[in-house]
């Protein structure tokens, strides 16, 4: 079985450690084996005040993506026994994986996870700002809540999505659609004071366009 942490089209938000819990004890009954796709833990432990040590006690393996909102090139983790390891090592090798001289990235990932965790609160802050200032516009149908630094929005049906995507590309800012009239921002440790403050400023303007 397998868990999200942050749920991506959940709009980055967090797993309660008691739901997890109950999903492990499950997992338990039925002799299942319980893994995490923790690409964005840290901005999960960041928002919710948790440690590695407790997802390590409730998953038999996890991964954790260094080249997100930790800010290393590149870079993931796969963590769990032994035995585990070395079967997905054999299994990485029958796929062609595995990379050579690999240190530099390692050193990189070692930095990231000593450095950037703390400051993922700050895509946190400006992910918050965003969805406060989206509420605001009318263009804007909905917001996902937001916990974590993904912010999901639904545009009003009048506004086509092509016509706004392409809007914010001619003013260099890159957005994902995510379904029929959503949109999605992340924010990372390369988005700026000021470019927070110049996305702001632009999706304004975007409003001005259409009154």
């Amino acid at each position: 079985m397998v868990l999200e942490n942050t749920v991506n089209k959940g709009g980055g938000c967090c797993w309660a450690l008691p739901e997890i819990q109950l999903i492990r004890g499950v997992c338990d009954e039925r002799q299942l084996v319980l893994h995490l796709d923790g690409a964005r833990l840290f901005n999960a432990l960041v928002a919710q005040g948790g440690t590695p040590r407790e997802y390590g006690a409730l998953f038999d393996t996890i991964s954790i993506c260094l080249s997100k909102g930790l800010g290393a090139p590149a870079g993931s983790l796969l963590l769990g026994s032994r035995e585990r390891i070395g079967k997905a090592h054999r299994l990485r090798k029958l796929m062609g994986g595995g990379m050579r001289q690999v240190g530099y990235l390692a050193a990189a990932g070692s930095y990231a996870l000593d450095h950037h965790v703390a400051r993922l609160e700050e895509d946190h802050y400006k992910a918050r700002a965003l969805a406060g200032e989206l509420q605001s516009l009318p263009f804007i149908a909905a917001v996902l809540p937001v916990e974590t630094n993904i912010v999901i929005f639904e545009l009003d049906i009048s506004v086509s999505t092509e016509t706004f995507l392409a809007y914010l590309l001619q003013r260099d800012i890159k957005a994902l659609s995510f379904g029929k009239q959503a949109i999605r921002f992340v924010f990372h440790m390369d988005v700026s004071d000021g470019e927070f403050e110049t996305l702001c400023s632009v999706m304004r303007m975007f409003r001005g366009r259409i009154d």
